[in-house]
């Protein structure tokens, strides 16, 4: 019973990394929670993430998009956006500086919601659910101990065909996160 204990107590015990300066800190840096300031100003896409770090070089990245737009697209002249979004991806991180770091990731996402826009004496109705698989890279600057911020841009394909028909099957994000890591 003991061995067991003191196996479950290793397994809880993580090393705890940082995403760009390549050294561990004990008890600091495992998680991060960042907002995507540009879209919110913008567009009024509330953008916030969750990334967990798995190592010195990669991270598992969770997002959920409120009010997602396709693209840099906004609202006006009757056109409304009710769309909502999950995201998953995994970050890959490259370089050896103590400040900051390139980085890589393919991410999938689902967009759920539609898209209202007048019509022919009436409001026309998109739905704008979507599976999207893409790409990605951006920049992490470590400020202090605590906060990271740097851009970001990404690349994705829908595979919705009312989608496709409405808008275009490539859709472009981009932004500039803002991190407090914990």
């Amino acid at each position: 019973m003991a061995m067991m204990l003191g196996f479950i107590s290793m397994g809880m015990a993580q090393e705890v990394v940082s995403s760009s300066s390549g050294k561990s800190y004990a008890g600091d840096y495992n998680n991060e929670v960042k907002v995507n300031f540009v879209s919110l100003i913008l567009y009024g896409t509330f953008e916030v993430g969750y990334e967990r770090y798995l190592s010195d070089d990669h991270s598992l990245e969770f997002k959920g998009f409120i009010n997602d737009r396709f693209g840099f697209n906004s609202e006006g002249k009757g056109k409304k956006y009710k769309t909502n979004s999950v995201q998953v991806s995994m970050n890959f991180y490259f370089g050896e500086s103590d400040k900051g770091n390139i980085y890589l990731f393919p991410l999938a996402k689902i967009r759920f919601g539609d898209f209202e826009e007048p019509g022919d004496g009436g409001v026309v109705t998109t739905d704008m659910t979507a599976f999207i698989i893409g790409v990605g890279a951006g920049y992490k600057w470590e400020l202090s101990k605590n906060f990271a911020f740097g851009p970001f841009a990404s690349v994705g394909r829908n595979f919705s065909d009312e989608v496709s028909d409405r808008f275009t099957s490539i859709e472009f994000n981009a932004g500039f996160n803002l991190g407090y890591r914990f």
